[in-house]
């Protein structure tokens, strides 16, 4: 490719001077057909023309376009490099004193001979490109849904391939007032709201797209789930356009940058999951996230997980003075190492593997580290296996946390935020028991440190914060549903669901990791306009929204996969598993939730307790677990958390609400 450049445009030259050769008899001849210089005049004339081109050619490239892409930003430089042309070589005659065409208009019709002269081969290359290519394989017919730059964008890409593998065939709008326009020849037949109206008109006429694609991201939640039950009903799968900024990094060059590439196929992604889940965003305190992170120590336990690992990288962008990244796997922990030094390598960071269990490693650690904040993700959260291995459960969830706490809170740390799970309300589950364990300590240890804050007696007596974030699950975090489902749906199915009123709430994670953060402002500062209810402490608990069914979840993933559930893929129910509740719950009877002054954010009434009795019991909880005896620290858990109703066999109960 590198060779045949300078021969294309050495072509490129030779043509263009060819044809400012032939421009210049041609506009003589419309300005003046009676007026015809002598012989020896054209001698100088026609070397002078295509001097005067090539020079006004220089500035707009005009030999190095590429006649079979050539498109509007080609065409305003032909223009250029035409009307340039043409005054100097006007300018030239007159300087020289040679003759000169008697009527004045000369210079424009001149130019405009130039300009078509040099513009009709360009657009003939481009059509006939265009009609070879689109007979050389028959393209999907696809309807568009986005009527805004995305659609603009995704036709010129197309149109930019040599062999396009799509074409539109109507489009539709986001908005009513675009009905009947169209963009670049293709007619917006409707709103997106008007699909399976249009669908229907559009079967009746035979005419039925292969695709609906999505070349906004506007259309999301229940708008998106009427738009997939209306293609399911005609069997027409729906795929989302890439992004505007992976088509093209410059957004308006779109087709400049494919003919760079051509036989690169524009390739569609599927739509993902994420996107039902119609979660409008929530503003957020950045100034006060950056305000508690920035220019400190910060640690995060469990980094490698899936909330870990988002806390891990939406710190780093506040610039802590010290970002530790701490976990037990570690492969897990190299990755999100290796992904922070790439994203943000002016962070001072460490990697450390540690077990949150060995007591006099973590307060080695924390002594030499003396964290300012520390986010305490680290957990065993998968219900099963905590079932299965009940003591590794109780030593990681309520000892582990426990000993982090300690040890930040000895060496002054400003405030410790524990991610807990709503399984830890009404626990059947001992994963969901430990958790709650957990929260009951970090909570006593909160309620202790505002208590001597208050205290007159105490001046300056300033405890650790312990901000406690509870919330549901995260899609496709580290086992949960979403990525088991897609494995099953890899392999053909069946897709598993344990009982068909199995309900759960859901939250991205970086929304979900947003709001940990938020919940931390609120809680680690004590601000005058905060209000009083909030220096009380308690439970933050993030706004999850409504609980979804799990086999409505499997059902919207198997239809995304552009399969038809039951026909297609199998949903095959299996039973509760030790442990399971059929619906999870935000808050316990006893702690009503308060409102905060952030969407999206709430708190639990605080229920009071004493550190060192719980703290005591946790240590009693910890000898029975390293002596084996599960027997004895489950009956210690119970007692301590008294609405923990076991649910070890998987029956089919359910804590009251």
């Amino acid at each position: 490719m590198a060779r045949r450049a300078p021969h294309r445009i050495l072509l490129n030259l030779a043509l263009d001077s060819a044809i400012a050769c032939l421009a210049l008899p041609v506009a003589m001849l419309l300005d003046a057909p009676g007026a015809w210089p002598a012989a020896g005049w054209w001698l100088g004339a026609l070397p002078g023309a295509v001097l005067a081109l090539l020079a006004a050619g220089l500035p707009v490239r005009l030999p190095q376009q590429y006649w079979r892409y050539a498109g509007l930003p080609d065409l305003l430089g032909i223009a250029g490099a035409a009307i340039g042309a043409a005054i100097l070589f006007w300018g030239g005659l007159r300087l020289a004193g040679a003759w000169t065409p008697p009527n004045p208009a000369f210079p424009a019709i001149h130019a405009l001979a130039l300009g078509i002269l040099l513009g009709a081969p360009r657009i003939a290359g481009r059509l006939h490109h265009g009609r070879r290519a689109h007979e050389s394989i028959t393209p999907q017919p696809v309807l568009l849904v986005g009527a805004g730059d995305g659609a603009d964008i995704f036709i010129r890409a197309l149109a930019a391939e040599r062999q396009p593998a799509f074409r539109v065939i109507g489009i539709l709008s986001m908005r009513t007032r675009q009905a009947g326009r169209r963009i670049q020849g293709h007619p917006i037949l409707g709103t997106a709201d008007e699909i399976a109206a249009v669908l229907d008109a559009m079967r009746e006429e035979g005419r039925l797209p292969a695709l609906v694609v999505l070349t906004t991201h506007h259309v999301q939640g229940l708008a998106l789930e009427r738009l997939l039950d209306a293609a399911d009903r005609h069997g027409i799968p729906v795929r989302r356009a890439p992004s505007v900024t992976s088509l093209d990094p410059a957004a308006k060059r779109m087709a400049g940058a494919l003919e760079e590439k051509a036989g690169q196929r524009l390739k569609l992604d599927p739509v993902a999951i994420e996107d039902l889940l119609d979660r409008p965003q929530v503003p957020l305190d950045r100034e006060g996230m950056a305000r508690l992170i920035q220019g400190r120590r910060v640690l995060v336990t469990g980094a490698g997980g899936t909330i870990g690992g988002e806390l891990a990288r939406q710190v780093a962008s506040f610039g802590p003075s010290q970002l530790t990244l701490l976990d037990h796997g570690e492969f897990a922990l190299y990755e999100i190492d290796l992904e922070l030094r790439e994203r943000h390598p002016d962070v001072p960071r460490r990697a450390v593997l540690a077990d949150i269990r060995d007591e006099p490693r973590m307060r080695r650690l924390l002594e030499e580290l003396r964290p300012e904040l520390v986010f305490h993700a680290a957990a065993l959260k998968h219900v099963p296996m905590v079932e299965n291995n009940p003591l590794e459960g109780l030593l990681t969830n309520a000892l582990g946390t426990r000993i982090v706490a300690d040890a930040a809170a000895a060496v002054g740390c400003r405030a410790m935020v524990f991610i807990s799970t709503d399984k830890a309300v009404n626990p059947t589950s001992v994963m969901g028991a430990s958790k709650r364990l957990a929260e009951m300590y970090c909570q006593a240890l909160d309620m202790s440190a505002r208590a001597a804050s208050r205290d007159p007696l105490r001046a300056g007596g300033h405890g650790m914060r312990c901000v406690t974030v509870r919330f549901g699950n995260v899609l496709g975090s580290t086992g949960s549903v979403v990525p088991l489902f897609r494995r099953q749906l890899e392999r053909g199915g069946p897709l598993t669901v344990t009982h068909p009123d199995m309900r759960r709430y859901f939250m991205t994670v970086r929304e979900a990791v947003g709001l940990v953060l938020q919940a931390s402002v609120v809680g680690a500062e004590d601000r005058e306009d905060q209000p009083r209810e909030l220096a009380e402490g308690g439970i933050f608990v993030l706004d999850m929204g409504k609980p979804v069914k799990i086999v409505d979840l499997a059902r919207r993933m198997i239809r995304l996969a552009g399969l038809r559930p039951e026909e297609d893929v199998e949903i095959r129910f299996t039973g509760l598993r030790p442990g399971e509740k059929l619906y999870e719950e935000l808050f316990h009877g006893q702690e009503p939730p308060r409102p905060t002054q952030f969407r999206g954010l709430l708190v639990a009434t605080p229920r009071t307790a004493d550190p060192a009795l719980v703290g005591r019991a946790i240590d009693e909880i910890a000898a029975a677990a390293r002596a084996g005896n599960p027997r004895a620290a489950l009956a210690q858990l119970g007692r301590l958390v008294p609405e923990f109703d076991h649910n070890a066999d998987g029956a089919e109960v359910q804590a009251a609400r």
